[in-house]
Order: structure tokens, then C-alpha cells, then sequence
């Protein structure tokens, strides 16, 4: 299984970016990983927040095939413990789907659309963190789950 995530509009601080490629690098030693980040949206100063989401939210959706499971990281989701995500990721590993696919929405969330083909929704917290963030905690989770799943010293309990 491939795991991919997904996430609209760059990130602007060098500083977490460097933080996230080091979590991408150690997550690619345990799975077929991807990062990718959708452009910002141009020329949006006159578009509403429900418009903004309903084009990201198309952008999305042209970035997915029909088998991918599809799973919403949004403050509203399912929150787990981290050894509970990654009991959720052996399931999905052990289920045979082809790809699972992380999703981190723009500053305004999920279009209706976008929720509509999501197969879950995951918390990472009932805080509201800004989308950039989000992107690093998601990719350190992602590992973390894999060194709890392979009994490594990483997480401790």
C-alpha cells in the first residue's frame, strides 16, 4: 500500500519545511510515501470562503483515483492516540487497498464535494492548527505510527 498525503498551498516557512522533509525521509524507510502539495488558489480576493473550498475542493478531486480511500485530516474528524492511528494504519495496510490518501484542506476546510468522497475524517486535536502545521504534525504521526507498529523505541508510552 501506498500511503500519500495531500495538501493545498505551499508552505511558507523554511523552518517547517525542513522539518517536514526530514519526517518524509524517515517515513520513506518503512512505506511507498508521497508528498504533495496543491498550488494556492490565484486570484481569489473576490471569491467567498465557500467558493475558495468548492476549487480546492476540484483540485482535489482531479488528484484522485477511484480506488484511493481517502481520509480527511479536519478538527471535526475522529480523534485517536497515536498507538490507536496506528492500529487504524495496520488495519488499512491489511486490508489491501491499493492507495490511502491523506488530505489536509486550505485555510477554510473541505468543499461538500471533497466530503462527500471522503471515506473518514481523522482529528489530530480539538485545537484549530493552521494548515502548514497541520502538514508537519500529520508526517511526524505517520511515522510515529510506523515505529509503534514495528515495536521501535521512538514512542514512548
Amino acid at each position: 500500500m501506498t500511503i500519500k498525503l495531500l495538501a493545498v498551498g505551499k508552505t511558507d516557512s523554511p523552518q517547517l519545511k525542513q522539518l517536514m522533509s526530514v519526517y518524509e525521509g524517515r517515513l520513506a524507510h518503512y512505506v511507498p510515501f508521497a508528498l504533495e502539495i496543491l498550488p494556492d488558489l490565484k486570484k481569489t480576493k473576490h471569491l467567498s470562503e465557500s467558493q475558495q473550498k468548492d476549487k480546492e475542493g476540484e483540485m482535489v478531486l482531479k488528484k484522485l483515483d477511484p480506488s484511493d480511500h481517502l481520509i480527511l485530516f479536519d478538527e471535526v474528524g475522529k480523534p485517536y492516540s497515536s498507538v490507536a492511528f496506528a492500529q487504524f494504519l495496520q488495519k488499512k495496510m491489511n486490508s489491501g487497498l491499493k492507495r490511502l490518501v491523506f488530505l489536509i484542506g486550505g485555510p477554510y476546510g473541505f468543499s461538500e464535494a471533497v466530503r462527500a468522497r471522503a471515506n473518514g475524517s481523522i482529528s489530530l486535536s480539538k485545537m484549530t492548527f493552521s494548515h502548514q502545521m497541520v502538514r508537519l504534525f500529520c508526517l511526524e504521526q505517520l511515522y510515529r505510527a510506523q515505529t509503534i507498529l514495528r515495536n521501535e523505541p521512538y514512542h514512548h508510552k
